[in-house]
């Protein structure tokens, strides 16, 4: 998921891809914890989507504050 398609989502989306890339995590640091293996890099991946999801909410909130349209 790159950036211009997260821009092109509503507030309400984004709040909901971010939980979802939030429960996701969970589950790999549970699957960690309990002995499954689960691929290395899918941390590394789901950390930097939820980066990119909190900083395009950002952008949206500064947006609105100073009355810019993006």
């Amino acid at each position: 998921m790159d950036a211009k398609e997260l821009r092109a989502k509503s507030a309400a989306e984004l709040t909901d891809e971010l939980l979802k890339m939030r429960k996701e995590q969970f589950a790999l640091r549970m699957q960690r914890a309990t002995g499954q293996a689960p691929k290395p890099d899918q941390f590394q991946k789901v950390r930097r989507n939820i980066a990119r999801l909190k900083t395009v909410q950002r952008e949206t909130v500064k947006a609105v504050g100073t009355g810019e349209k993006k």
